[in-house]
């Protein structure tokens, strides 16, 4: 069903754990298609009660965006790459009626703290690290 997320259910909780190790669980394009379709089956299965939203591995929730697929992106270009994660996926789970929490295992940087920002709750591991370097 995906490719860079593993979704589960059990006991009436979804769980979506990003799947990206070997890149920190970075954002591309497809991981952000895919958890835009898996916040649509959280929302819209009545089995589902809420969701737990997660990376694999102990070093990241998610490392911020895969910048190696996005540098050849200009200015125009990453604007609108922002804005579409912003529509498929932030405001989905801000918005979402069942409750969406961050489950933060490791750094969570630039977009991958946005998305922990983006649910309704954020349970940090003692070894989480928050953090917005592009505005450094």
């Amino acid at each position: 069903m995906y490719s860079s997320l593993l979704f589960e259910i059990d006991n009436r909780i979804a769980t979506i754990t990003i799947n990206r190790p070997d890149k920190l669980n970075a954002l591309n394009k497809t991981v952000i298609e895919e958890l835009a379709k898996a916040i649509d089956e959280v929302i819209s299965n009545p089995d589902i009660q809420s969701a737990i939203l997660t990376g694999t591995g102990p070093k990241a929730f998610v490392a911020g965006a895969d910048i190696s697929e996005f540098s050849t992106l200009d200015a125009d270009g990453g604007k609108a790459l922002a804005q579409r994660g912003q529509d498929l996926v932030f405001s989905k789970i801000e918005n979402s009626p069942k409750p969406i929490i961050a489950a933060v295992n490791g750094f969570a940087l630039g977009g991958g703290c946005e998305l922990a920002m983006a649910c309704h709750f954020r349970v940090a591991a003692e070894q989480a690290k928050f953090g917005q370097p592009e505005v450094n």
